[in-house]
């Protein structure tokens, strides 16, 4: 599907969207309303399958690297783990990342070990 990325040059904002052609002309910022649109060049994006996603978590090379003792390192992997599944795991989770990153480790509370 020919999704494009643009910058509205009026606000900054970064949006996708869904062309055909010829429909370049008609795009409007969807924050501000300008039609002072500038077209990126992006990442290819790949849509994997379910089962596909679970097959990669799997994969114990793409998880080697994870220290368990280490808060921050365990904050990166929890990040990657939730790209992988696609999905917004809520705001407890978000919350426990952004404590580990800042240096502190799991409570029991948390999911975490006999701390």
């Amino acid at each position: 599907m020919p999704i494009y990325e643009f910058v509205c040059e009026d606000c900054g904002r970064r949006q996708a969207f869904l062309l055909l052609s010829g429909w370049e002309s008609n795009l409007q910022c969807r924050v501000c309303g300008s039609n002072r649109l500038k077209r990126l060049v992006s990442r290819i994006r790949v849509s994997l399958s379910e089962e596909t996603r679970m097959e990669r978590m799997a994969d114990p090379h793409r998880w080697g690297d994870v220290d368990e003792e280490n808060p921050r390192c365990m904050a990166k992997f929890m990040k990657r783990m939730g790209e992988e599944l696609g999905e917004d795991l809520g705001d407890d989770f978000h919350k426990m990342v952004e404590d580990l990153e800042a240096g502190s480790p799991l409570s029991e509370d948390d999911g975490g070990g006999d701390e």
